[in-house]
């Protein structure tokens, strides 16, 4: 076979083994970012998972406890942007490197017509979902380029950011917004071989959907026959994307916005 084709890496390494690999996933105790994390575990990567409930991140790494990679928790806070710099220095000292950084946490929509939506409010969503994840992004490029050995970042946006989103403007204002700081990083750090993607889920079993959205028999009798796979999307269905854009797979693919919502935005 012609070199150039045979994957990269130490000898006996395929293009998504992630042995050796440490990653930070933000939000990584449920939802997507507990599929994130379990792809990402599979595939032999240690991955930090980062949330605010010390029982919920427990109860994750148990349930990835099976892997052929580790995970362990930390408690922090995306919104306090001096807890983000402090772990994520520590994951970096402790575990000798960082690779990949999943900027995942977030909260759901809360809904309110445009003339009843104060600042508060939208300040309520953009705090986690856009500056805390922008403080993730910064701190992980951060020691990225310092350790000098490359890496990916990947924002967890949404299909809310290619729609009209009414009642939902500081959500999918922060989805948007993190496109943006994905493409900024994207052609600013290339030159440290950081690769910076986004990744847009559509309608997902999580906590956020199963008892409000998905509730809703209206909801779910107006979306679902949008739905071409005719189900919703459910967290493991994010491991895979999570493996390929931390691996060495993907370190020509950057600056992207990669959709998976089962093909409800084309539909």
């Amino acid at each position: 076979m012609d070199p150039s084709l045979v994957p990269t890496g130490p000898p006996g390494m395929a293009w998504f083994d992630l042995t050796g690999h440490v990653a930070v996933v933000t939000g990584g105790n449920s939802g997507i970012g507990l599929g994130f994390a379990a792809g990402l575990v599979a595939a032999g990567a240690t991955v930090s998972i980062w949330g605010t409930n010390p029982e919920r991140n427990a109860t994750a790494v148990e349930r990835l406890a099976g892997g052929p990679g580790r995970a362990y928790a930390v408690t922090c806070d995306v919104t306090d942007e001096d807890a983000v710099a402090s772990a994520m220095a520590r994951v970096a000292n402790d575990r000798g490197r960082l690779d990949s950084c999943f900027a995942n946490a977030g909260i759901g929509a809360i809904t309110h017509n445009l003339v009843d939506t104060t600042l508060e409010r939208f300040h309520q969503i953009t705090r986690i979902n856009l500056d805390g994840a922008f403080v993730t992004i910064r701190e992980a490029a951060r020691q990225m380029i310092a350790a000098g050995n490359g890496g990916s970042l990947v924002a967890t946006a949404s299909v809310a950011a290619k729609f009209g989103a009414p009642r939902n403007y500081g959500y999918a204002a922060s989805k948007e917004a993190l496109l943006a700081v994905v493409k900024g990083c994207a052609v600013e750090l290339a030159r440290y071989r950081i690769r910076a993607n986004a990744v847009l889920p559509g309608w997902t079993e999580t906590g956020m959907t199963v008892d409000s959205a998905f509730a809703d028999e209206r909801f779910v009798a107006n979306v679902m026959p949008r739905m071409p796979v005719r189900r919703w999307g459910i967290p493991s269905d994010f491991g895979a994307i999570a493996v390929y854009l931390a691996s060495s797979a993907s370190t020509f693919h950057t600056g992207d916005a990669i959709v998976i919502d089962g093909g409800y935005s084309v539909f």
